[in-house]
């Protein structure tokens, strides 16, 4: 599934790329395009750069919550919240247990390891999907979760705020629970408005 999407997205990031040296070209902009191209991979090295210490320490700060057993024990703790959220997964434990580990991620703001752990959830839910070429409710409301994404431990914008200089860069971390709990609220009780035709589309 992870293939597809990308063969997906590569003829779009493509054309965005050539449109935008053609449009340059003839507009008389392309000197600007270039210089612009070199200052960016200049920034984007100088923030990698900055943002390693930072970075490096916080994800060592998620090892050790993993290694202590936290992310598990969190996961047994959102799993009965995992069944009302997906209930036509009540059959297919390996589907339901990879959403719950996904959403730990997600929740302690393990940005790096919530991909693909998201990934192989979508690639659970694929397994179980009768239409291969469709989306299913579940994968509808995966994807709910994962955008709106609780975050009660934002590891990489505290990475961020600390490599610009903040002084308290961890400040944020009420109001982001906050923020991604309304988020996905929201998110959620629309994903409910719309499940019911969903449903009855999907099975039709």
């Amino acid at each position: 599934m992870a293939n597809e999407v990308f063969v997906m997205i590569n003829p779009i990031w493509s054309g965005l790329i050539i449109s935008g040296i053609i449009i340059s070209f003839f507009t008389g902009n392309f000197q600007i395009l270039t210089n612009t191209i070199i200052q960016t991979t200049h920034d984007c090295i100088d923030l990698c750069i900055s943002l390693l210490g930072p970075m490096a320490l916080w994800l060592g700060i998620m090892e050790i919550i993993k290694t202590a057993g936290l992310t598990n024990k969190m996961s047994e703790k959102i799993r009965p919240i995992t069944k009302i959220i997906f209930p036509e997964l009540k059959n297919f434990a390996d589907a339901r247990e990879a959403i719950t580990v996904n959403l730990t991620a997600n929740l302690l703001g393990m940005g790096n390891a919530a991909t693909p752990l998201g990934i192989k959830a979508m690639e659970e839910l694929q397994k179980i999907n009768p239409k291969k070429s469709e989306a299913t409710p579940a994968m509808c409301t995966l994807l709910i979760l994962n955008t709106t994404g609780i975050t009660f431990f934002p590891a990489t914008m505290i990475a961020l705020r600390s490599s610009a200089g903040s002084t308290r860069p961890a400040a944020i971390m009420i109001t982001t629970f906050l923020a991604t709990i309304i988020s996905s609220i929201s998110g959620l009780i629309i994903d409910r408005i719309f499940r019911y035709n969903r449903y009855r589309s999907y099975n039709e």
